[in-house]
């Protein structure tokens, strides 16, 4: 398995109710229309992402992403796709239609933002909130 970690923090206008995408971003500020934005701040984005896990996503293989805040963990499938440039210098979006930009980290997930375990975003309300993004990429 090939792993990276991403560090980011909740702010006060969390709210998760996006349909069909989630973000992480590396801004520092978060309007109320943010909706798919999970958490800001994030130690890094597309552009930083290794390269062993950039061509791992590229490959097309299924992704694992795990939202961890405190003990509560949540899990998201997607995948990844050749089509993928990831390289954005402020944020990964994840998806669930095939849509793909220089924003998305994967596509086909099966969550949006409105999916994620409501305790966890009400955690990341708190801007006093850490969580931690896991990406695992079956490399089989």
């Amino acid at each position: 398995m090939i792993r990276e970690i991403i560090i980011c923090k909740g702010h006060r206008n969390v709210k998760a109710t996006h349909r069909s995408t989630f973000e992480i971003t590396r801004e520092d500020y978060l309007t109320e229309r943010g909706d798919c934005i999970i958490c800001i701040s994030a130690d890094k984005a597309l552009k930083d992402l290794s390269q062993e896990v950039k061509e791992a996503i590229r490959s097309g293989k299924k992704i694992k992403i795990l939202i961890r805040v405190g003990e509560l963990v949540d899990e998201v499938t997607a995948y990844g796709d050749p089509r993928l440039t990831l390289e954005s210098e402020t944020s990964m979006v994840i998806r669930k239609s095939n849509w793909i930009d220089g924003r998305t980290l994967a596509i086909k997930a099966n969550k949006a933002a409105k999916d994620i375990d409501r305790r966890i975003v009400e955690r990341l309300k708190d801007p006093n909130t850490t969580a931690v993004i896991e990406i695992i990429v079956d490399d089989e």
